[in-house]
Formats: C-alpha cells, structure tokens, sequence
C-alpha cells in the first residue's frame, strides 16, 4: 500500500511538472501593488518573522504553547483560529448588519402541490441599502424542513443582476497582479453607471433556471429537505478586474462600497451574503431554523466552509471540490508538494478570493501560521463532510486526507468522532449523484439521528490511509 501511495504521488508530480513550466518561486517584481486598505485589525508578523513549520499547525495549541484542555480554553483558541484566518486567509468582514429584512415578491405551487417556491428580497445594512435575491423551495404538507442553502445562480423570477468585465487574464493560469483592465470591452449596459460592465458571456454555468426544472429535479427536495438558492455574484462580483491604480474593480459594487475599511476577499463576502441569507431563516417559520446546511461547488466550495467556520448557526457544512483554498492543506498540495492547487497556484490567478496578506506567502507555504484544516476544526463540534471526486483535475487528494487527520483531534476533544467526514463520487471537478447521495445521508445521520449504514470516511483504494509524515505531529483516529 506504501509503494503505491508513493507512485501515486510521484505521477502527481510528474504531471505538474510536465503540463506547465515550473511556477516561480516568489512573485514577479512587475506585479502592480493593491492598495492598501486600513482596517481595525492589529498588524500581525509577516513570512520573513513567523517560524518554518512544515507540519501542519495544531488547532489545539493556543498561541502561548499551551495545549488546549479545557473548554474554556478551547473558546480562547476559536477566537485566536478565526483572528488568524481573518487576517491571513479571508480579510476581515463587517460585523452583522441586524437588520436583515425579508419582502415576498412572489410566490407559487410547483411539482402538482408537493414544492412551494418563494422569491424574497432581502434588504439590509446601512440604511438598508444593500440588498439580496434568495429563491426559497419547501416541500408542501411537511414540518419545518431542514435546509440545504445553495449558490446556485439566479433565483426564479429575479432579474439578473449587471456584471463586470472579467479580468485582462482571468483563467488563464496567469499572474492576475501583473495586468489591470478588462479582458473584454463592451458598451454599458442600459441603467449601470460603469463603463466596465460587459454583458454575460454565453453558457454561463450558473444560468438562471425555471422554478419548475428545480422543483422537480433538486435531490434535496426530493429527499424532503429545503433548498435555498442565490446568485453569489449578487454578494461579490467574481472578477479579477482591476482599476488604473491597481485596486479590485469589485470593491466598487455589491456589498463592498458600504464596507471600505475590510479588506475581505471574495470567498469571505460570498460567505457574509450566507449568513446574511441565515439571518433571515431565522425567522421564516417553513424552514428549521436549527438545521440549516450551506453547500457549494469548486469556489463556491471553499466559500461555504468559510461560511460554516464564521457562522456557528449553520448546523452543518459540506464543501464539494473545494480544491485550492478549501479543504485540501496547502502544505500538502500545489507543485512540488503533490501537484493540483496550492497556495501559490491560487494567490497567482486568483488573489481577489482571499485577504491581501495571503499573497504574501507566495512560495512559502511552510511559513504559514495556519493552514486549511483550520476551517474544519472551527465547524467542530458541528458535523462537516468533504465531497470529494476520485480524479478531480484540482483536488490534491492527499492534501484533502491531510487536513481531515489534523482537524480530527479537535472534533474528538468536542466528543464530536464521526461528524467530521469524507466521501469520493466517481467524478472528475464537479458535483454528482453521489456526492448528493452523502451528504444528504449525513445529515440525515447528524442532523436528524436517522440510521444510516455508511461509511464516512472513505478514500480512493490507492491513497486509502497513507502514512502521515512524522513531521505532521497528529494521530489517526477511527471513527
């Protein structure tokens, strides 16, 4: 088993190697600067004062060297874990606006009666001018539903909302700080005030679909749970795009211009517009309010475990293909450390997903305070199960494997064994059947105490439990 773990990883390696020319080992020189944003957090150690480290970090250390044994010490290592990310990974994020306020715009029966749907606008933040589309499905005749909040496009029967050009480079791989400007340059459309607006590109992936094609095709409400979806681009526009002076053309639309002193990223604002959504469930008396589970695919994957790590309402967290930046550890993961997305692959083409510091680490993931495992431990003791794909062109499952063992002891110190799982679909990047299948299996185990006779903690048969490096510094636990 050994010997083939390592042919495995040998053929990862081989293969980054091969497909690209190797990724320099700190940024160009020529990068245009971002400019800086002044934010009430306190300066923390860049990567030339914090120590090397090739394990992974122990969740269950505080800051001072002690080791986590009570539970009130473990409330004081959470905030310094969220403070950490929150400068390092994520950016900051404004409080909770409080005053999230709900306006049914429309309202119908589907699926002959069995599928009520609603389309609610959301209104909230500085005199309420921020504001938020979320399509609501329940199935009809049940109780309080527990539900499956989704990005999954443009809810039935709202208008879609302008989007900026994408970036001059946008995913291609390249260097997104090297370039400002959009890839593509349209006139305006009707209405918006920028001329960087450019009108949607055919084939959009998350087109906006019929009221009736979800009712009657969505797993999760056949399973009898609720779905909630929303357009994530509606919380923060997904754009390399950059201005003249080298900023993010994002930070001039949605949510951010109420916000200037946060420097979060995309993956954070996509996860404050969830919980944004979750403040309003709150009140809604179709939904139960205490059994609400955020998914998401690929980005939108590694927006929901943020979203599950900095909202503790969200009764259950489930990133599908969450790949760089989501569960898969960094240290574990990108070229020369197994291949696929790592650090300096995301902070390369996708900087505008993370807070600015994280950039700085480019090349120098050991240097990290933190890694991805992190995310997970703060889920604990609520359950979190990664859906994973047996040949996703951009999961290092090995990096996947890593995290899970290092977040683990946290679960098991929150008598929490079992609620942190795993399973792999036979898929390449993407969300399947079967990755529905699991993760509504474990909610029906976790989050409704339902027997269910699965396993959770599954790995493809040639990367099944490898051996730890002695530097990791963990014990593999059983479920």
């Amino acid at each position: 088993m050994k010997t083939g773990v390592r042919l495995l990883t040998a053929a990862f390696m081989t293969a980054t190697l091969s497909a690209c020319a190797q990724l320099p080992s700190r940024p160009d020189p020529n990068e245009i600067p971002l400019p800086p944003i002044n934010t009430s957090m306190k300066p923390m150690p860049g990567p030339d004062a914090l120590p090397t480290r090739t394990a992974l970090p122990d969740p269950l250390v505080l800051n001072n060297g002690q080791s986590v044994r009570t539970e009130k010490q473990w409330l004081k290592r959470r905030e310094e874990i969220r403070t950490t990310l929150e400068y390092y990974a994520v950016g900051q994020a404004p409080p909770p606006p409080g005053n999230v306020t709900g306006h049914l715009v429309s309202e119908q029966k589907l699926n002959d009666g069995k599928v009520n749907y609603r389309l609610i606008h959301l209104t909230f933040g500085p005199q309420e001018s921020l504001s938020l589309d979320i399509g609501i499905f329940t199935p009809a005749g049940i109780p309080p539903a527990p539900a499956i909040i989704s990005p999954s496009g443009t809810p039935p029967g709202a208008k879609p909302l302008p989007r900026l050009a994408q970036g001059a480079n946008q995913g291609k791989g390249q260097d997104a700080l090297l370039v400002t400007g959009p890839m593509v340059s349209t006139p305006a459309p009707a209405g918006t005030q920028s001329p960087l607006y450019a009108a949607r590109v055919a084939g959009d992936p998350f087109r906006q679909r019929s009221a009736e094609e979800i009712a009657a095709t969505n797993p999760a409400l056949a399973h009898g749970y609720a779905f909630v979806t929303f357009n994530y681009n509606d919380t923060g526009e997904d754009t390399t795009l950059r201005l003249a002076d080298g900023s993010w053309a994002y930070r001039t639309t949605r949510f951010f211009p109420a916000y200037p002193n946060y420097d979060w990223g995309l993956l954070r604002a996509w996860a404050w517009g969830v919980s944004r959504i979750v403040d309003y469930l709150q009140t809604d008396p179709s939904v139960d309010k205490t059994r609400l589970i955020v998914t998401g695919v690929s980005r939108t994957g590694k927006s929901a475990l943020v979203a599950g790590a900095f909202d503790d309402r969200i009764a259950m967290t489930a990133p599908v293909a969450s790949s760089g930046g989501g569960t898969p550890a960094f240290r574990f993961s990108g070229e020369g450390r197994g291949g696929k997305e790592g650090l300096t692959e995301m902070v390369r083409k996708y900087p505008n997903w993370f807070g600015p510091h994280l950039h700085e680490f480019w090349g120098r993931q050991d240097k990290l305070p933190f890694d991805e495992h992190w995310f997970l431990a703060l889920c604990a003791p609520r359950p979190v199960i990664s859906l994973e794909g047996t040949h996703d062109q951009n999961v290092n499952i090995n990096g996947v494997y890593q995290s899970v063992l290092a977040a683990r002891p946290v679960f098991s110190f929150l008598h929490a064994d079992g609620k942190l799982g795993v399973n792999f679909a036979d898929r390449p990047h993407g969300m399947v059947q079967g990755d529905w299948d699991a993760l509504l299996a474990f909610a029906d185990k976790y989050l409704l105490g339902k027997p269910v006779d699965r396993d959770f903690y599954t790995f493809p048969p040639e990367l099944l439990k490898p051996a730890a490096p002695k530097s990791a510094g963990v014990a593999e636990k059983t479920n």
